[in-house]
């Protein structure tokens, strides 16, 4: 916020910028990049997924730490639970004793005959129970499962973070497009002006020669169907400008009525790196590329934690009754510890079948990073060809500006001496503003080209170096 607070007080006193209705809004690139940051809404969305991914990695991580739960019930069983013994088993070794001593005993024989008809019963618990008993279960042994889900984890915070990488450059790439398309629009209207004003200075020159008989109607009708030419091409630069504007207002969130003026020029760099150079960045700097050397990794680990089923989990827990109706303790304890392990033999293949999905899963990664490279590698080649063809484009106007402007200035004079015609100033000062306005479209794309040139190799913040480095538009 304090930073934001130092940026709007930069745009307002020093450069000066005023916010305000018809007034000028003077905006360098690095200024409009820091507004971009700060109202970004796709920016924002990828820092919620950058906590997305960082809440899961530490769920991930929750599997270290034991489980604690607490459980309760209440049971009405249909028959108490009890210990029925028949008393069989003991007046029957009294009766053979009986016999032993007494063979012809009846008397005897008969009251334990009718004493071990019966049973003896001992309650155990009632027909209505409740307990509620508090559980710890903590896996000290997983096969390696937990390992490699924290790296899972780790890996998807390291994917989220190059997606916000990626859409700040695809963002920057827009901001380049919208800046420097709006300083394009303005010289351009400036080229369009400033013809207007040549060729309206021309037509009241024709007039006055056509007054004295010098020249014919004709000519000065053919200085007036140019002149108004002239001013419907300005009233579109102005009109193409203005949505130049609305864009790059759109995109770094300034609601002003006025109008913003780019202090950074279009720019050229007379010498780059060979296509070399940038090429051998792609592989450990593009975003994509990164992001699936990543899901590599992941793939990777979902491999290992498959090939871990085959190992069996072990875990201690434990258990304490904190409290208990109708349960004795000398029948159920009130307090356990224990180890044990639970181990799937069998299911059906399905660990099988869960690895051979991420050998697969792999397999594909690995096949589709080698197709990125090779598709941005072309890419690259396609960005590298339009700068050089705007080098060679601006090298070679640069020489006709100046025969342009040279062919203007004679042929003014010769207007004025009477030897040369309407129509070969109007002409000169025709090709003087296309060649001017074609000059401004090579330092365009020139821009644009290594923008986007600088964002498949991963480093589009070079671009603000280039700018300084650069040289930037010669005329006007």
């Amino acid at each position: 916020m304090f930073r934001y607070f130092i940026l709007c007080s930069v745009l307002f006193f020093i450069n000066p910028v005023i916010f305000g209705q018809n007034q000028e809004i003077r905006l360098s690139f690095e200024e409009s990049i820091q507004m971009l940051d700060k109202g970004n809404q796709s920016l924002q969305i990828a820092d919620k997924e950058i906590e997305w991914a960082k809440s899961e990695h530490q769920r991930l991580n929750a599997f270290w730490y034991p489980a604690i739960s607490a459980t309760g019930a209440y049971v009405h069983m249909a028959n108490k639970i009890e210990v029925k013994e028949p008393l069989s088993q003991f007046t029957d070794p009294a009766k053979d004793f009986i016999h032993s001593i007494i063979p012809d005993d009846q008397i005897i024989s008969s009251i334990l005959d009718k004493i071990g008809s019966y049973s003896l019963r001992f309650p155990l618990a009632p027909q209505d129970l409740t307990t509620i008993d508090a559980n710890i279960i903590w896996p000290i042994f997983t096969g390696g499962k937990r390992i490699y889900a924290g790296k899972i984890g780790k890996t998807m915070v390291s994917i989220a973070k190059v997606n916000k990488e990626q859409i700040s450059a695809n963002t920057q790439i827009l901001l380049v497009e919208s800046y420097f398309g709006v300083r394009l629009g303005q010289k351009v209207v400036e080229v369009r002006e400033q013809t207007f004003r040549s060729l309206e200075k021309h037509y009241q020159n024709a007039l006055k020669l056509e007054s004295n008989g010098m020249i014919n109607k004709a000519e000065r009708l053919f200085v007036q169907v140019n002149m108004d030419e002239a001013k419907r091409e300005l009233e579109s630069a102005k009109k193409d400008m203005e949505v130049a504007q609305n864009a790059l207002k759109t995109l770094i969130k300034i609601e002003s009525e006025g109008n913003i003026r780019p202090t950074t020029p279009l720019f050229i760099n007379d010498s780059l790196p060979s296509v070399i150079y940038f090429k051998s960045l792609i592989e450990n700097n593009n975003y994509l590329v990164n992001q699936i050397r990543l899901q590599e990794n992941i793939a990777n680990n979902e491999l290992k934690i498959g090939r871990t089923g085959y190992i069996p989990n072990i875990a201690l827990f434990g258990k304490q009754t904190l409290y208990a109706h109708g349960i004795e303790k000398n029948l159920v304890p009130r307090s356990m510890i224990g180890i044990g392990f639970s181990w799937n033999i069998f299911d059906g293949l399905d660990r099988e079948k869960k690895i051979k999905q991420a050998k697969i899963t792999k397999q594909t990664l690995a096949l589709g990073k080698d197709k990125a490279i090779d598709d941005l590698r072309v890419a690259l080649d396609k960005f590298y060809s339009q700068i050089q063809n705007a080098l060679d484009n601006v090298s070679a106007l640069n020489t006709t500006i100046e025969m342009s402007k040279e062919l203007v200035r004679i042929r003014k004079k010769s207007f004025t001496e009477g030897m040369a015609t309407s129509t070969e100033v109007v002409d000169a000062e025709v090709m003087l503003s296309k060649v001017q306005i074609a000059s401004l479209l090579a330092y365009y794309q020139y821009d644009i080209a290594l923008i986007n040139l600088l964002s498949t190799c991963g480093i589009p913040d070079m671009f603000h170096q280039y700018s300084r480095d650069g040289k930037s538009e010669p005329f006007l």
